[in-house]
């Protein structure tokens, strides 16, 4: 049973014959490959008929023998048999050396329709890359939403209660999780498939592994918090006495960043209405790898709940930022199609002081785009023109967000 991802085939649909190789990318593991055929089935669907579809997973041992372009080259044109056109699906595209020229190739010589997948974003930012600029056009995948996640589990029969939230809090939305009630073998399943992705998508025999581990994991645990490479080469030397520099924790988190493991968002100066240079947060892409690194959960943290939130917004296709005032912060500045609007997250307003706080962030800010408070309140505490949102309606697309 297939979940139809109906976010990311919205995005997809326009470009299915559109002239451009459509690159998927994200993490591992999140359902590229699941989404890749499910495109193919709705070309079938359409008339496309299955001998002008050629599909190829390059992790699958039956291609063993493709790894240069020429080899993906020679295998493509020898499927080729008419001037009709053809829909070409190469899975983990990264497991072929210079695919880029093979890429460039069938784009100009085929009448074809290509999409390729991979799980790191060097991808497409090496020095064969110009070969393809201009010619490509990328969607990032990430591990389910909550709403995917909930209607997943519809799909397999497996009930579920409003606390689901706490779950998914907690394990995140890789969707193979799901086949474990266990929490142990979800800890395990997420474990092996992080050892995974650094084995196969970061790790080199010049990166110290044992370091890299130390450092990813913290900034996981951490995500959302006030992170700086100084603060970081601090803290380990301290805990732990590694010595590391800077440069080599930028390195590190590029790498993560790279392999999807982490998104960074940088701050938004709201009088000034641009973007700053100053240090970026990280928030994880699922978390499940959060959770791997932490002994207990807080659920009351604020930042797991901000960090649902800001991937929920980058799979709504806004672009975030953290606002930032002359007084302080506001958690969020999510903007779309040069609209824009501003959102703080917390646990609970349990308490005159919380509600003062959540509330009161927005003192600073004259703009007059929509500002919002999203909490897993069921009551509805609007007040002075700033709204008030209840946390799961928002994920379940129950409750849209307006901009201005």
């Amino acid at each position: 049973m297939l979940l139809k991802r109906e976010t990311y085939l919205q995005q997809l649909r326009p470009y299915y014959d559109v002239d451009l190789i459509k690159v998927i990318t994200g993490v591992r593991r999140a359902g590229k490959s699941v989404l890749l055929a499910t495109v193919k089935d709705e070309l079938v669907a359409r008339g496309v008929g299955e001998d002008h579809i050629i599909y190829i997973n390059l992790e699958d041992m039956d291609y063993e023998y493709i790894r240069t372009a020429t080899d993906l080259h020679q295998e493509i044109k020898a499927r080729i048999m008419d001037n009709e056109k053809y829909y070409i699906f190469l899975d983990e595209i990264q497991h072929v050396e210079s695919f880029e020229k093979a890429l460039a190739s069938f784009r100009a010589t085929l009448n074809a329709s290509i999409f390729v997948t991979g799980s790191n974003s060097t991808l497409l930012s090496g020095e064969l890359a110009t070969l393809l600029t201009g010619r490509t056009v990328e969607f990032e995948v990430l591990p389910f939403s909550f709403a995917e996640a909930c209607a997943y589990l519809e799909l397999k029969g497996i009930p579920y209660t409003e606390d689901f939230i706490y779950d998914y809090l907690k394990w995140g939305g890789f969707p193979l999780r799901f086949n474990f009630r266990d929490e142990a073998a979800i800890r395990r399943y997420l474990k092996n498939l992080y050892d995974s992705i650094l084995g196969k998508d970061i790790l080199s025999k010049s990166l110290n592994k044992k370091n890299f581990l130390a450092i990813s994991l913290y900034v996981l645990a951490n995500a959302g918090k006030e992170l700086s490479a100084a603060s970081l080469v601090e803290y380990f030397h301290k805990q732990n006495k590694v010595q590391l520099t800077e440069r080599t924790i930028y390195n590190y988190l590029e790498k993560m960043q790279k392999a999807y493991l982490i998104h960074a968002t940088l701050r938004y100066n709201i009088v000034g209405k641009e973007a700053l240079k100053a240090k970026p947060k990280y928030y994880a892409t699922d978390m499940g790898l959060r959770t791997i690194n932490t002994n207990t959960i807080n659920y009351e943290d604020t930042f797991f709940l901000e960090n649902v939130i800001y991937n929920e917004l980058i799979t709504q296709g806004f672009t975030v930022f953290t606002g930032k005032t002359y007084k302080g912060e506001v958690d969020f500045v999510a903007i779309k199609d040069g609209k824009k609007c501003f959102i703080q997250v917390t646990y609970l307003l349990a308490s005159p002081q919380t509600i003062a706080r959540e509330f009161g962030a927005y003192g600073p800010i004259s703009d007059s785009s929509p500002k919002y408070v999203l909490s897993l309140d069921k009551i509805d505490m609007s007040q002075n023109g700033i709204i008030h949102l209840n946390i799961v309606d928002f994920l379940l697309h129950k409750k849209q967000l307006m901009l201005s």
